[in-house]
């Protein structure tokens, strides 16, 4: 018995036992073989469709945020702006504020000025009349005779004013 040159009962064996072989494969191997192949295959298009919708979901997520950043750009530039004129406006009214102020004080101060010179002028006509009333008095209590004694008096009175003002001729 030759393997190069088999003999009929050989072939007829290995024939038999290929085609149960062939048979037990085709009945209980092939449809599990193939139906793994199908399960994995139907996995890999799940994994890619899962894949394609994650892709599509980070694409829409980088738009998301580019459109998010965009909005935050803008929004950041309105709060400058804003804080911006709200700062000249602040800026502006405490000007403002302080000219007011001012013109108050400036106001204030000329009223009490007026007030005081008022103040000095009743002093002074006060004073003024007090000293005509001095003079007066000592006029009519001594009895002039002459002129000469008038006019002495006078001069003495002038004098008196003059030392009772600080004032020396």
């Amino acid at each position: 018995m030759s393997l190069i040159t088999p003999d009929f009962g050989l072939l007829f064996w290995m024939t038999l036992i290929f085609a149960i072989v062939f048979f037990i494969l085709a009945k209980f191997g092939f449809p599990l073989i193939t139906g793994m192949v199908k399960k994995r295959s139907e996995h890999i298009e799940q994994s890619l469709r899962d894949a394609e919708q994650a892709q599509k979901a980070l694409k829409e997520l980088a738009e998301e945020q580019k459109r998010m950043i965009e909005e935050t750009r803008k929004e950041q530039a309105r709060i400058l702006n804003e804080a911006a004129v709200n700062g000249d406006r602040i800026v502006q009214e405490a000007r403002e504020q302080a000219r007011t102020q001012t013109t108050a004080m400036i106001e204030q101060a000329r009223e009490e000025i007026r007030i005081e010179r008022d103040t000095a002028r009743r002093e002074i006509a006060d004073e003024v009349a007090m000293l005509s009333v001095e003079v007066a008095e000592k006029l009519l209590r001594r009895q002039l005779d002459s002129t000469s004694s008038q006019n002495a008096l006078i001069d003495r009175l002038i004098e008196e004013a003059r030392a009772k003002h600080g004032q020396v001729n």
